[in-house]
């Protein structure tokens, strides 16, 4: 199966997430640590207004990983929650084609959708609406 997919890098690792999933993309801005967050949540941001809950999408998936510092903050919006997910880098947008699909109650409870390629990269697909629900729901 072929998605039009967007394409972002944290540390060496190529992931996508379905372009319909993300509202829109900023650059990287200061986060307002919340006291007794998991390692995993970075803080706040104010777009425009509303205050954005930031996941380092990193350290969700590797705890020993520095946090990210740089790069963009992925805007998702999950019913009427908004979350931000920090990545290193966000690389563009392409077809990806599905390679394998992740196994049910994978080791990430369910935030890796499967495996694809693009050109000759692979692609850890992953699936923002639910790393945001399991953030703040």
């Amino acid at each position: 199966m072929t998605a039009r997919t967007l394409l972002f890098r944290v540390g060496e690792t190529i992931y996508g997430t379905d372009i319909a999933d993300i509202r829109e993309v900023i650059p990287y801005r200061r986060v307002t640590r919340l006291p007794d967050a998991p390692p995993h949540v970075q803080g706040l941001v104010n777009v425009r207004g509303t205050l954005v809950t930031v996941i380092d999408l990193g350290r969700r998936l590797e705890a020993a990983r520095p946090p990210v510092r740089r790069g963009s903050i992925l805007i998702a919006a999950v019913g009427t929650r908004v979350a931000g997910v920090a990545v290193d880098e966000v690389m563009d947008v392409r077809s990806v084609v599905a390679d394998e699909m992740a196994a049910a109650g994978s080791t990430f409870d369910g935030l890796v959708r499967g495996v694809g390629h693009s050109a000759e990269q692979v692609v850890i697909l992953i699936d923002i609406p639910t790393l945001v629900k399991h953030v703040l729901l």
